[in-house]
């Protein structure tokens, strides 16, 4: 992902608003709305770790979870002929269907 920042396992995806000047970010993955901002890319991280450490330590105090990243299991529904056609592909690059679709999916997200 482009513009995007990790801490303790949370991604937030940054943008810069030139009108105000000022670069914004929101945590990516989880239902809970956190964001931040900054004037500077210091100011931007610096505000990214206090938003993450400050929704974790609100979570605590209210006795909730907090939304936790992906856990990295993807459950799909795809056609049969897709399945099969997959699987094929799998096979014949001599890796399992798993490590195939990840590093596919791996490989269309680095290239954007």
């Amino acid at each position: 992902m482009k513009n995007a920042m990790t801490y303790k396992g949370y991604v937030a995806r940054v943008e810069f608003d030139p009108k105000d000047r000022i670069f914004f970010g929101r945590l990516a993955g989880i239902r809970d709305i956190i964001s931040f901002h900054g004037e500077t890319v210091n100011e931007l991280e610096t505000a990214f770790k206090e938003a993450v450490d400050h929704y974790l330590d609100t979570c605590a105090e209210l006795g909730e979870k907090p939304n936790k990243p992906y856990s990295g299991k993807l459950t799909l529904r795809v056609s049969p002929s897709i399945h099969a056609a997959i699987a094929t592909a799998a096979e014949t690059s001599g890796k399992s269907l798993n490590k195939w679709v990840a590093d596919t999916l791996d490989q269309v997200i680095h290239a954007q």
